[in-house]
């Protein structure tokens, strides 16, 4: 496929990515809600989506368009350490289940990120994130897998395509960064 023919099916995902306003809209204000309440958002996902949450937390906790003070935000992708000893000691589906242990509390927000929906480190990390009293949002492709039944709030960007997908979920994450960003994120002192 060349370039043309690639970017008008980029657009055409997009385009089908904006039925889903309703629900990006509510994850900002349930992300929001939870900073402004003193709690935090985790974020995982693996491969592309791993260094999407990692964009994503480093978007909330620097700063997306506007200086403002830091906000809270973890990506359970990025501790080489943590993640190796986890999978080595329990199985690579572990490693954000046992991190959310250690790190999650109850009103907390786990963003989960899969393009297949069925990644079954994501599946265990929603299952803890729902046993300790999180919010899960699941970022999702495909039918949304078996991630969907398990979210408070799935959103499943219309696509078979997995880039098609992450082109789709980074178009949220921005979103949501800016929405967090305006909504909690007042002011730097001068």
């Amino acid at each position: 496929m060349g370039f043309r023919e690639q970017l008008q099916d980029h657009l055409k995902c997009l385009q089908r990515t904006g039925d889903l306003e309703a629900a990006v809209q509510q994850a900002a204000r349930m992300m929001t809600a939870a900073i402004v309440g003193g709690k935090k958002i985790l974020a995982c996902g693996n491969g592309g989506s791993a260094a999407d949450a990692q964009h994503f937390a480093a978007e909330i906790v620097g700063r997306f368009q506007h200086e403002r003070p830091a906000l809270p935000a973890i990506a359970l992708t990025t501790d080489t350490s943590v993640i190796t000893a986890l999978a080595n000691d329990y199985g690579y589906e572990h490693i954000f289940a046992r991190q959310l242990e250690a790190l999650g509390s109850a009103g907390d927000i786990l963003v989960g990120i899969s393009t297949s929906g069925n990644s079954a480190n994501v599946i265990r990390a929603a299952t803890v994130a729902g046993r300790i009293g999180m919010k899960t949002i699941l970022l999702l492709g495909g039918d949304g897998g078996a991630l969907a039944k398990r979210a408070d709030l799935a959103i499943v960007v219309p696509s078979r395509s997995s880039f098609r997908i992450q082109e789709g979920h980074i178009f949220i994450l921005h979103y949501w960064a800016g929405e967090i960003e305006a909504a909690a994120g007042d002011p730097a002192p001068e």
